[in-house]
This record gives C-alpha cells, sequence and structure tokens, in this order.
C-alpha cells in the first residue's frame, strides 16, 4: 500500500476552531471541509510544514500561533485512491484575533465548536483527528 505523509493543523481562538473549506481547484477532496493541510516535503519535520501551510492557506504568521498539541501519526484511508492511506500528523495551534486571508486551495472558513464538526461534510476521520487533539 502506498500512503502519503501530510499534517492537519487547527487553529484555536475563543474556544472555536477553524476548518476550511476546500476549492474546486485542488487535486483532492474538493469542496469538503478540512483543517490546514498539506503534504509533508523532503526533510521537513511535520511542525515546519504545518506552520507553512497555515501561513499559505490562511495568511497567520509564526509569531501569531502557539501549538497547543501534536497528537500521535494517524493511518487514514483514502477514498479517492485505492492501495492508498494517508499518514496524518495532527497539530493544535492556538491564536489570538487571527484574520484568515485565505490562498486558491480553499474557497470558505468558519470557526466553530468541537462539537460542531459532525455538522460539516469533511475529509475523512477529521472528526477523529480533531478529538485526538482534545
Amino acid at each position: 500500500m502506498r500512503s502519503t505523509k501530510i499534517v492537519t493543523s487547527f487553529i484555536k481562538n475563543n474556544g472555536k476552531f477553524l476548518i476550511l473549506k476546500r476549492s474546486k481547484n485542488v487535486k483532492t477532496m474538493k469542496d469538503l471541509w478540512a483543517g490546514i493541510s498539506g503534504i509533508i516535503e523532503k526533510n521537513e519535520t511535520p511542525l515546519e510544514r504545518a506552520k507553512i501551510e497555515i501561513f499559505e492557506e490562511t495568511g497567520i504568521k509564526e509569531d501569531q500561533i502557539k501549538l497547543l498539541k501534536a497528537a500521535d501519526e494517524m493511518r487514514v484511508g483514502s477514498p479517492q485512491y485505492k492501495n492508498h492511506e494517508w499518514e496524518v500528523f495532527p497539530f493544535l495551534f492556538e491564536s489570538k484575533n487571527p484574520v484568515v486571508k485565505l490562498n486558491w486551495e480553499n474557497s470558505d472558513s468558519k470557526w466553530i465548536l468541537a462539537n460542531e464538526l459532525k455538522n460539516y461534510k469533511t475529509v475523512p476521520n477529521l472528526e477523529k483527528v480533531l478529538f485526538n487533539l482534545l
């Protein structure tokens, strides 16, 4: 089975969590709600990639976030590809009064309570990823 290493981060602010709706322009999981995610490249650590993705996808800079928790790596099956899984490295950050500026990868953002995530059509196992961070 082939696998791809990715990070999925959540930003917490005033008890709510930021989720992003993936745009129609991305290769996978179009129009599904997700955390801030990206493929780990070359020799990067998962934490380095998480901070890069947060800035690229939300415009929130590294000095505006504080790492609260990193959960154990999780393996998630990929419904789009046969014999493929995602190796997810989950992170939870906190940010005070962040202004979100989306790039082309996402079409919408929302701040939600953790128990509201079930009301959204998300990438596979997003709720499990979030609850492993709480």
